[in-house]
């Protein structure tokens, strides 16, 4: 099913916090740790991609996708099971997939590394990097640390996830940054989504399917954009909440119109083919999002008298 190992310390530490997860504080830690979570850094994304700057939009599209098609091949070979699968003292504060038996590894995903701390290198960080205001790489430092110790504080991960998933996401984002220099960024994309395929002969958990369709979505997308759409990017505060929840409904209605033809029980069954459909189903959300949801930012400046 899964392999048992930590630090003796991890383990106390975990159990150690929770004697003071009240019901206050698992509130607040579980409100903590959603800004690891797809929705809001897809939300974010958007904001940057669609509106505030486009460039650094398209890194964190990349960014991210990248580091969850390899975050999750090091899950897959690992197979560390989470603390609270191992430690009956440990409890589940917040299951990473709450319609999934907690117990289920497919559903559950494994442990090493954290997924929502690399997320977090992946967008904060990025974003903190390309930040010129000392206040707000703080801010963006502090909300990385804290999602982090969510994440064992919900006995969900143990430290040295957390720790693992920093570290092989600032690794991952340094070797993308190398291949890009030396080969250009379309051949980047191309070789991505090619060796992305081997994936498929290493992930058994969802994310990583999640993350290969984002990578797919994404860069096609981009391209397509570069070639056809050429949008403005905007700092109108009523273009940039429009588009931001337009897009943010978008996500939702194609997302959910997309599983209509699946049960729920085919889309958590971790077979090839549930994987499958996983990968195309984001793949296509994202192009839509970042391909095609562009072409109609002309016809909203038209009729809002705005040129973004």
């Amino acid at each position: 099913m899964g392999n048992v190992f930590s630090f003796g310390w991890e383990d106390r530490l975990i159990i150690f916090i929770q004697q003071f997860m009240s019901g206050a504080l698992v509130s607040v830690s579980g409100f903590i740790t959603e800004f690891g979570d797809e929705i809001i850094l897809i939300g974010i994304l958007g904001l940057f991609y669609w509106s505030l700057n486009k460039e650094l939009g398209k890194k964190l599209a990349v960014y991210l996708s990248f580091v969850n098609i390899i975050n999750p091949c090091i899950k897959s070979v690992a197979k560390r099971l989470r603390p609270y699968m191992v430690n009956t003292d440990i409890k589940c504060l917040k299951p990473v997939n709450a319609e999934g038996d907690i117990y289920d590894v497919v559903s559950q995903e494994y442990s090493f590394p954290s997924g929502h701390a690399a997320n977090c290198i992946a967008i904060y960080g990025t974003i903190a990097k390309n930040s010129r205001k000392k206040a707000w790489k703080a801010v963006l430092i502090v909300l990385m640390l804290l999602v982090g110790i969510s994440r064992f504080a919900l006995g969900v991960h143990y430290p040295t996830d957390v720790l693992a998933g920093w570290l092989i996401s600032y690794a991952a984002i340094q070797l993308y940054r190398f291949i890009e220099k030396n080969i250009g960024r379309y051949k980047t994309y191309i070789l991505l989504d090619i060796i992305g395929i081997a994936g498929f002969l290493i992930a058994r958990t969802n994310d990583y399917y999640t993350g290969y369709g984002i990578l797919l979505g994404s860069t096609m997308a981009i391209m397509f954009e570069e070639k056809y759409v050429h949008f403005e990017e905007t700092r109108n505060v009523i273009t940039v909440i429009l588009r931001t929840v337009v897009g943010a409904g978008l996500f939702i209605l194609l997302n959910t119109v997309l599983k209509l033809p699946f049960t729920k029980e085919f889309l958590n069954s971790g077979t090839p083919a549930a994987f499958a459909v996983r990968t195309v189903r984001y793949a296509l959300i994202v192009f839509a999002l970042v391909g095609l949801y562009p072409i109609t930012f002309r016809w909203f400046g038209k009729k809002n008298g705005k040129n973004g």
